[in-house]
């Protein structure tokens, strides 16, 4: 019944975390809904169950400067990696899914056709992206096309080896994300002081970016691959420090005379 499974919700919630009890009552809840759909009971008990709150957890946008200073930090081989989370918005499992058959450097562009996950052993595994609106093809700049040459170019591949992975573990198999955030990632998030920063973030910055740029939603949720534009919104358009203080420099120029300090600075110009 529904109050025999608040019971239990309640018991999970003293000994795990709200994400973790969440994650658990969705399996129960699945459970419910095929034995309702299959027919073999009439009624699920999954109603009005009420679940631990989740508290947001605050997470660091690095700018660009912080960008340049962990590629700098970065093994070379991987160094491409972070400018495509952060100038593409790529998730981990798409940039470690990506082939050179997917590159098109004379047009620059890329294109997110396959992600490697991880089965229930931990064992790398392709497969298609997130969503459909994960499955896209976003333009390069030129610095970034001509790294990723430079990439190919360092591992002895080229365009002809289509289904080679661009980038790939010490034994030429698929990236792990746990191996390589433990032998990569943490060592230079370390090294240029950013402990604690994730390979998401990057993806926060790249957000972050299009909305300082003034880029349109639509063409943000392109690139992103967002296949509801509010998660566009609602997860990634914050508000930052940069542009609070451009909108506060607006406004005042707008409304207030000049201040004293731009006086002089005008005045010796």
């Amino acid at each position: 019944t529904p109050v025999e499974l608040q019971a239990i919700v309640n018991g999970w919630a003293g000994r795990l975390a709200p994400r973790t009890v969440r994650r658990a009552y969705g399996v129960v809840r699945a459970v419910f809904a095929y034995g309702v759909a299959a027919d073999m009971i009439g009624r699920t008990p999954c109603r009005a169950v009420k679940l631990p709150r989740v508290e947001s957890l605050a997470r660091r946008t690095p700018t660009p400067e912080e960008v340049a200073r962990l590629a700098a930090a970065m093994r070379e081989e991987y160094r491409p990696m972070v400018y495509l989370g952060a100038i593409l918005g790529l998730r981990f499992s798409e940039v470690a899914g990506l082939r050179v058959g997917r590159l098109d450097l004379l047009g620059k562009s890329l294109s997110v056709e396959e992600t490697v996950t991880r089965d229930a052993q931990g064992r790398p595994v392709f497969g298609p992206p997130k969503s459909a609106a994960s499955r896209r093809t976003v333009a390069l700049p030129t610095a970034l096309a001509e790294m990723l040459a430079e990439q190919l170019r360092r591992r002895g591949i080229t365009g002809a080896d289509a289904d080679e992975l661009v980038f790939v573990s010490p034994d030429g198999g698929p990236l792990r994300y746990a191996n390589w955030r433990t032998r990569v990632w943490v060592p230079a998030c370390r090294q240029a002081g950013l402990d604690g920063l994730g390979f998401h973030d990057l993806r926060r910055a790249s957000a972050t970016a299009l909305v300082l740029g003034r880029v349109d939603l639509k063409t943000a949720q392109t690139r992103l691959g967002h296949s509801d534009p509010r998660l566009t919104i609602g997860l990634y358009a914050q508000v930052v420090d940069q542009a609070d203080r451009a909108a506060s420099d607006l406004l005042g120029q707008h409304f207030l005379p000049p201040s004293r300090t731009e006086r002089a600075r005008s005045a010796h110009d």
